[in-house]
């Protein structure tokens, strides 16, 4: 090609990428107006939502505001609620108090002419003091809730006899293992059962009728027939035992169908507390004769199975704790004096203070002048005020 064509050429060339140049500027300007259109888009956006964020801020801490004034106000009103049931559960408790239940002795012809067909085929037709205890229960002086041990169920107590501080604990109401700690403080503060000593019983108990009696534990086993083992807890030996005479036992308290017998102990000695197929609707009682386990008397007493928890011997004198099937507050409303020296309406009648369902056990210590129960696996002292029986 020649030096004329090539000098022909160059203008074209130039007008071309000139043109060229043109174009692309052109797009870099559309597509930085683009980029301009989107950030003023994007500005636009964020600060509707930076406004919509702080508006909704303010809604929620407003919100906050009156949740919080809600639930000052609510919680006033609990506290103040608290209060007058506090008031109420007092003036429930004095008119109760003021105006005792009617009595739980039902007026059947059928019955009392069997008691008294049974009265006279006894010995014994009298009861024969063996102290000179003149006490009753008057009131629930003090509670002490120590803490919360082993199954729903259970049992536990000192010796009701002998002067030993040692606590026996029975968890559940089936089982072989007795805890065994050597003084309420080591029960009290360790949660752990690393402090107790145990003792393999040789045959299971059943229930939470059990009883611990001058070194001696008396416990309950089912075989057939229900049977009282007299086990030595020095020699871990068994002394005794029983066959209970007393034909289709059944479950002594209605709102504790696991026990049968509550061995009880009391200033008299030993009872046991029973029921049978025979006199189904109330609660029979026994002396005991500790050494031997012979049965020196027996009692139909008026107190009715049907919504009793449990029961504890106090001078001689049964007292059966009833409840509701919705636990709801334990109080003693049947009394039986063996001796006849209480009369039913110089009994009083005894509340103990709501806590979590009802007893499983109530354990009464003649020495002490208290009462061990187990509350929904809680382990609590009542102690008791006492006053003089009004003879007959």
């Amino acid at each position: 090609m020649g030096p004329w064509r090539c000098l022909l050429l160059l203008p074209l060339l130039a007008a071309a990428l000139h043109a060229q140049q043109q174009q692309f500027m052109e797009y870099v300007e559309r597509r930085l107006t683009l980029l301009e259109e989107r950030i003023s888009q994007w500005h636009d956006q964020s600060s509707r939502y930076s406004t919509e964020l702080r508006d909704f801020k303010n809604q929620v801490l407003g919100m906050l505001e009156t949740a919080e004034k809600e639930r000052e106000a609510m919680r006033s009103e609990a506290e103040s609620a608290a209060v007058r049931v506090d008031r109420l559960e007092r003036e429930v408790d004095y008119l109760e108090t003021q105006n005792p239940a009617p009595p739980c002795v039902e007026v059947d012809e059928t019955l009392m002419e069997k008691q008294v067909a049974t009265a006279k085929q006894r010995k014994n037709e009298k009861y024969t003091k063996l102290t000179d205890c003149s006490d009753t229960i008057a009131s629930v002086r003090a509670m002490k809730i120590l803490k919360r041990f082993g199954s729903t169920s259970g049992l536990w107590t000192k010796d009701a006899a002998g002067n030993s501080e040692k606590i026996y604990v029975f968890d559940g109401t089936a089982n072989d293992t007795v805890y065994i700690f050597p003084r309420m403080r080591e029960f009290t503060l360790f949660s752990a059962t690393r402090k107790a000593a145990r003792i393999k019983l040789p045959y299971p108990w059943v229930g939470t009728g059990h009883l611990v009696y001058d070194g001696h534990l008396y416990y309950i086993r089912q075989q057939g027939s229900f049977q009282v083992i007299k086990f030595n807890l020095a020699n871990k030996t068994v002394v005794d035992s029983s066959v209970f005479p007393a034909e289709e036992q059944i479950p002594v308290f209605g709102l504790s169908p696991f026990t049968y017998i509550e061995v009880a102990a009391d200033e008299e000695g030993l009872w046991a507390i029973y029921a049978t197929k025979e006199d189904e609707k109330n609660i029979c009682l026994a002396k005991l004769d500790p050494t031997s386990l012979d049965i020196e008397q027996m009692w139909d007493t008026p107190c009715p199975r049907e919504n009793a928890e449990g029961a504890f011997v106090v001078c001689g004198a049964l007292h059966v704790v009833y409840n509701t099937r919705l636990p709801s507050r334990s109080r003693v409303q049947c009394v039986f004096d063996v001796s006849g020296t209480l009369a039913p309406e110089d009994a009083s009648l005894v509340y103990f203070p709501k806590r979590y369902g009802s007893h499983s056990s109530m354990k009464y210590s003649p020495r002490e002048r208290q009462i061990y129960a187990w509350d929904d696996g809680y382990q609590i002292i009542y102690r008791m005020e006492m006053k003089k029986k009004l003879e007959v």
